[in-house]
């Protein structure tokens, strides 16, 4: 007895330490308010290729949860605030929900969170009474089904929830929301789901730049801002309204409750007077972003702690209305091709298209100079492939980049990978002299010269012509 004690006892213990070393994680944010998004299994293509392994879609949509089946690709799906009257009112409406939308696809499509309205109070016709008793339907509806445990069930916030968050240890929520907020925190604690909340610097800065610096907002401060009555240190506001929510827990005796931040982001285009919605900036936010979440840094408040962050947006969205930012946060263009340059595993910022070369950050290309020696061409290669960390695998024998089989050819495919990788300055396009910079897509040269460049499809995306 005393040794199946002991083994039940370290299989329980070992369980517990997998899931506490489980990690921080970046997923995306996949809106379909757009004309001419590609297919859902199109889209499943593409977050694989890019290793997006967590997802967040607004509803349940049959053709979604089809396409991302057998891909590993685990999904946070949404009950819309329409649609909260009914699944409020009765058990059966969850029940039959869940039977029909999810079930049919379930465990082949991997749901692992369910979200029951989203920013509830800032939505004109406020549902927020209607919030937890849905929660609690389809938590039943699940537990009838014994996905209780699998599937956590807890809805999203805007940063609007407080009332104050600065400094963060102030932090604390709007007293107008005290009579939904008390029961809904309860919910989460008692069934260990995460408080979900879409945290947007990006907002912050626009709204109030004098008080508010681009660096601070895009995790690029050099300075820190000291909270008075903690003494903690913040170097970016990402980590500050993080904490204002804890601290906002904390005043109301919930310390177990987790934050899972389900939007963030940073558009890429706006209107005349958003001067600081731009490729770089969105580009530099995410990047900085994902290292800082996928490191486990935790924040001042809480060093260490995972925290499970969705970047917004998958796509660009133009039906959204609003000012021009509203429809530009979008990691793709419909057409899949990238709007800035990032890597969602965080060891830098490379093209996110579905050829390695093909994306121009600013319309310029880097290719081996004519007057280049073999001898500087091949030097400058072997540093691109070793300590520039370049991934030059399709230029490796039998790959499709290979041939033709010469140095001008492997160098201009390694230097424009490491030019684009590199923020495509004047410097990253160097390499001692034998490096040039183009203005035309290399894939012009290719069919002109294709002895030099090679494989026109190692330049631009064939896929539409096979």
């Amino acid at each position: 007895m005393a040794r199946g004690f002991r083994l039940i006892f370290a299989t329980s213990l070992l369980l517990a330490l997998l899931g506490l070393c489980r990690g921080s994680t970046i997923g995306v944010c996949y809106g379909r308010n757009a004309d001419d998004l590609p297919t859902p299994d199109k889209v499943a293509q593409l977050v694989q290729l890019h290793k997006i392994k967590y997802l967040r879609i607004y509803d349940s949509n049959i053709q979604v949860l089809k396409a991302f089946a057998n891909t590993g690709v685990q999904l946070m799906i949404g009950i819309s605030n329409s649609d909260l009257l009914p699944f409020s009112q009765f058990q059966s409406n969850a029940d039959t929900w869940l039977r029909n939308s999810i079930l049919p696809y379930y465990p082949a499509t991997k749901i692992t969170h369910i979200t029951v309205g989203a920013e509830v109070t800032e939505s004109r016709n406020n549902a927020s009474s209607m919030v937890v008793p849905a929660m609690k339907n389809v938590l039943t509806a699940l537990r009838k089904a014994g996905l209780h445990k699998k599937i956590k069930v807890s809805s999203t916030h805007s940063l609007g929830i407080l009332s104050r968050s600065f400094p963060p240890s102030a932090g604390a929520f709007n007293s107008s929301h005290a009579f939904f907020l008390k029961p809904m925190l309860e919910f989460l604690a008692e069934n260990q789901s995460p408080f979900m909340v879409d945290i947007y610097p990006y907002y912050a800065y626009r709204d109030s730049p004098n008080n508010v610096s681009l660096d601070y907002a895009l995790f690029e401060s050099s300075s820190e801002v000291i909270d008075p009555n903690t003494g903690l240190l913040y170097t970016n506001m990402f980590d500050a309204q993080i904490d204002a929510l804890y601290f906002a827990l904390m005043a109301l005796n919930f310390r177990t409750i987790k934050i899972m931040v389900t939007e963030t982001g940073w558009p890429s285009k706006g209107s005349p007077k958003e001067t600081a919605a731009t490729p770089d900036n969105a580009q530099t936010y995410n990047t900085n972003l994902i290292r800082h979440v996928i490191n486990d840094t935790g924040t001042p408040a809480k060093p260490g702690e995972d925290l499970d962050v969705y970047i917004f947006s998958l796509f660009n969205e133009n039906r959204k209305p609003g000012l021009e930012s509203e429809r530009n946060w979008g990691l793709f263009y419909p057409d899949q091709t990238s709007v800035y340059n990032l890597d969602m595993t965080g060891k830098g910022a490379v093209s996110m298209t579905t050829e390695t070369n093909v994306t121009s950050s600013n319309g310029t290309w880097c290719i081996a100079s004519s007057t280049a020696s073999e001898m500087d061409l091949q030097n400058a290669l072997d540093w691109a492939c070793g300590p520039g960390n370049v991934d030059c695998s399709a230029i490796q024998p039998s790959q499709p980049c290979f041939e033709p089989d010469n140095v001008v050819s492997h160098a201009s495919f390694a230097f424009n990978s490491y030019y684009q990788q590199n923020g495509a300055t004047d410097i990253a396009c160097s390499f001692g002299g034998s490096g040039i910079k183009v203005n035309k897509n290399p894939s012009m040269y290719s069919k002109i010269q294709p002895f030099l460049l090679g494989n026109i499809c190692c330049w631009i995306d064939c896929s539409a012509f096979t």
